[in-house]
């Protein structure tokens, strides 16, 4: 299993370190150079607005279903189908709450027509999640590995010609909506792509509308649900109050200084992606042969890089903010630095929580988890409105800063507690053991199914 888990890490850390970063730190930031902090803020309180409510496409079933495929991969065909149907039931959920809300909060025609586009985004982005699902829980991860970057991979391309190619537009007449429009292509190719190759595998030949399953899985995906719906509360929630007590500009400036954690956080993410369906079959496999061993294995293989990563990435970029941040925004940087320097330290927490929170998920302890995503939010809703008046982006900089750390410290105790983890757990393994699974991985690698 722990050559599983290399092999996981190794694919999927390859494809997205080879296309997100230029995503990220070249195109988002070119985008927002072109349109400016108050257009780019706008988009951005829009974004979050939609993501937030990205639950409504979900309820948890994405992590749900990698969880069950990885324990059950013979029932992939079978959920497949009825899944597919509960999607585009969802959509319907998604796109009356969504606007519903908007309309509460006084949005207009502008907001509206912007949030059109990015809910049926949303929709396209959480589809291809969940079909990535079906190649983590089967363990084929070079597949995921290429779903997950195909999308970023097609927008950079397209905003590239847009901004710097031969078809490149002046920067006084680049619209936002040009940006979205990448976006909406992009994730379309992708979700038509990833359908049809997992559609073949699991031998798919319609959606099935089935009540009966329909309910069970609604079910079973609730706790899931609600945790998506908390996490991404939390983790997003800054922009939105930046946004109502503040102005647009500040969101901005937000957005922008956020930019080069979001970075450093898919290092996180993507080695969690492996992290849970490998969790989910060793404790399946611990139920009919208990053993600690392989729990212990995998964690060691992830902790100390993760957390050597981390804090050495936080405190370097700390120390360098201002060239760092001069360089994505030329002679602008002096107002992103003191909100980057709050925000850059929440990579240690966020590295914990991918890791222990995914574990804690596999094991299936989502009423704690669920507990802790709730004191989070509130945690960052009390700092926001206390720090916001006073201090601006950098009051929602500290306040995301403290419920990433309240996340993180409450999963790891929560995780040594059930799980019963010794301190080896969290030792270094002998680079000769390291270089060895690498070594196997590789040489292997010609006979795995792509």
């Amino acid at each position: 299993m722990q050559k599983k888990l290399l092999s996981g890490l190794f694919w999927v850390l390859l494809a997205n370190f080879l296309v997100k970063p230029f995503w990220i730190l070249g195109v988002e930031v070119g985008v927002q150079n072109a349109v400016g902090n108050e257009v780019y803020g706008f988009y951005y309180a829009l974004f979050s607005f939609s993501y937030i409510f990205n639950i409504l496409l979900d309820l948890g079933l994405t992590s749900y279903n990698t969880r069950n495929i990885a324990r059950h991969p013979q029932l992939i065909g079978k959920y497949l189908s009825s899944i597919l149907g509960i999607k585009l039931l969802l959509f319907g959920v998604y796109l009356v709450a969504t606007f519903s809300v908007g309309l509460l909060l006084g949005y207009g025609s502008d907001e509206f027509r912007l949030l059109a586009l990015l809910t049926l985004c949303q929709f396209l982005n959480s589809l291809i999640l969940y079909l990535r699902s079906n190649f983590e829980g089967l363990l084929l991860f070079r597949w995921a590995s290429l779903f997950s970057v195909l999308d970023r991979l097609l927008m950079i391309v397209i905003c590239g010609l847009l901004l710097w190619g031969p078809f490149s537009i002046q920067h006084s007449a680049f619209r936002i909506e040009y940006f979205v429009y990448a976006q909406l292509a992009a994730y379309s190719i992708t979700a038509l792509t990833a359908l049809i190759v997992i559609g073949r595998k699991a031998g798919l030949r319609r959606i099935r509308w089935d009540r009966r399953l329909f309910l069970v899985i609604l079910r079973q995906s609730a706790p899931f649900a609600l945790l998506v719906l908390l996490m991404a509360a939390y983790g997003h929630v800054d922009s939105i109050v930046l946004g109502l007590m503040a102005d647009d500009a500040q969101a901005g400036i937000f957005a922008g200084a956020f930019r080069l954690l979001d970075a450093l956080t898919m290092v996180a993410y993507l080695v969690s992606v492996p992290l849970l369906p490998v969790f989910s079959r060793i404790l399946a496999d611990q139920k009919s042969a208990p053993s600690p061993a392989p729990l212990v294995g995998a964690l060691r293989l992830v902790v100390w890089p993760m957390m050597l990563f981390a804090v050495g990435a936080a405190v370097v970029c700390a120390l360098l903010a201002d060239p760092l941040v001069e360089l994505l925004y030329p002679g602008r940087g002096a107002v992103y630095v003191p909100v980057f320097r709050v925000l850059i330290f929440g990579i240690i927490p966020i590295g914990l929580t991918y890791i222990f929170g995914t574990l804690l998920t596999a094991g299936g302890h989502l009423r704690q988890l669920n507990i802790f995503a709730a004191v989070s939010l509130g945690i960052n809703l009390v700092v926001n409105v206390m720090l916001i008046p006073h201090l601006g982006a950098v009051g929602s900089a500290w306040a995301s800063l403290a419920a990433q750390s309240f996340m993180a410290a409450a999963q790891l105790l929560l995780a040594v507690r059930i799980f019963r983890l010794p301190p080896a757990a969290f030792g270094v393994p002998r680079p000769r053991n390291i270089f060895n699974q690498l070594s196997l991985m590789l040489k292997n690698s010609k006979n795995q199914d792509i």
